[in-house]
């Protein structure tokens, strides 16, 4: 049994966290060469201490200063700074395997970077391939990288597709992929009670343990639009394949439909250390900590058409796929904005959809020929987002 060397891009959010915790669970099979965070150098030095990586990197240069203070100790842990230190720790030939989990799109240069080195790439970053679509799935083809999906639901697709055709599904008999989604904190909600929810409720997930930004996306069903356009990349497919299904048990975490009408799916209790375990030690299974699961208490499954009127976020994100070129970079950047507004207490919950709706109509959407093209509209739509914001009084 070789030893995989991991390094984990966002080491103190959710899911590094519980990407190390798989690990300390099996120091035999995994070690760590290096470990990433935005702001958090005390958390990060505590898990530096643990773990024992080569390198340490710090988004933030002021955060930088302070784990290189707190590991002063710890000669052994060299600490860097900023995308530049992200990138080179991503595409080290010291390391085989990525955990992309950096938020957002600025989790996308490096996690490039790492496809570019040809590693295991682990992606939870969905934006990343959001952003980029076919020039990113162009540099997996081109390094030979292995690109294996974290999120739950791809993962479970993934689980239910014969590994040989994960990019040629319809060859292989698929007729449909069911994307399940949790509906979130408001599923049952009043439009005119969604007006007046805060950032607390909002982050208040009922079912999974995950970052605000995250939390925010799925109770906008944001989030399930990212994966949509996610997994036609990630599956070669297009949105009229994929129906979403609301799961709100999150039991199911997605299926898979053949022509012969077998419908496969994936259940397990909702815990991401599951998908992070299956990436980690692909093609075997191992140990993840996850108690195993107790149907007889679940008792029955719901399912529920997602409500587009009270969640536009699902329908622009298949507008903005549909609409294609430079569109969900557009979309992505404008959910970013927003998001942060709403959690700052600057933008009211149902004002994110109107935002990333203004922003996409004011973006000219142009041919994504170039990674420089995508960040170029992104930071013009971050200040087009911005402007939409400042008009609005909470």
């Amino acid at each position: 049994m070789n030893q995989r060397v991991v390094t984990i891009l966002g080491a103190t959010g959710s899911i590094g966290l519980n990407t190390l915790d798989v690990v300390r669970r099996h120091p035999q099979r995994f070690s760590v060469y290096a470990l990433t965070a935005g702001t958090r150098a005390e958390e990060l030095a505590q898990l530096c201490r643990e773990f024992r990586p080569q390198v340490a990197v710090m988004a933030d240069s002021g955060a930088a200063k302070r784990l290189e203070t707190l590991l002063a100790d710890l000669p052994e842990t060299r600490v860097l700074a900023g995308e530049q230190g992200l990138c080179e720790v991503a595409a080290s030939s010291e390391s085989d395997t990525v955990m992309a989990a950096i938020v957002g799109a600025a989790g996308l240069a490096p996690t490039l970077s790492a496809v570019r080195a040809g590693k295991r790439v682990l992606l939870a970053n969905k934006e990343a391939l959001v952003m980029s679509g076919q020039l990113f799935m162009d540099a997996v083809a081109e390094s030979g990288a292995e690109l294996l999906p974290i999120d739950s639901e791809h993962n479970a697709i993934f689980q239910c597709m014969p590994p040989s055709q994960v990019r040629n599904p319809h060859g292989a008999g698929i007729t449909r992929i069911l994307l399940t989604a949790s509906g979130g904190p408001f599923r049952t909600m009043s439009a005119d009670r969604l007006q007046h929810v805060t950032p607390a409720q909002a982050c208040a997930h009922p079912n999974w343990s995950m970052g605000r930004k995250i939390s925010v996306d799925s109770a906008t069903l944001m989030n399930k639009g990212l994966e949509l356009i996610e997994a036609c990349w990630l599956f070669n497919t297009t949105p009229e394949f994929v129906d979403v299904h609301v799961h709100p048990e999150s039991i199911i975490h997605s299926m898979v439909e053949y022509a012969d009408g077998s419908v496969l799916a994936q259940l397990g209790s909702p815990d991401m250390r599951t998908p992070i375990a299956n990436g980690l030690a692909w093609p075997e299974r191992i140990d993840a900590g996850v108690a195993p699961l107790d149907l007889f208490s679940i008792g029955r499954f719901h399912f529920e058409r997602p409500d587009t009127d009270r969640f536009p976020c699902l329908r622009l994100a298949a507008d903005a796929f549909a609409e294609g070129g430079t569109s969900p970079a557009v979309l992505n950047a404008a959910n970013e904005i927003a998001v942060a507004a709403f959690l700052e207490g600057r933008l009211p919950f149902t004002r994110i959809p109107v935002i990333i709706e203004q922003t996409l109509a004011s973006t000219e959407s142009v041919p994504a020929r170039s990674f420089e093209t995508i960040f170029a509209k992104d930071a013009e739509a971050r200040a087009r987002a911005r402007e939409h914001i400042a008009l609005v009084a909470v």
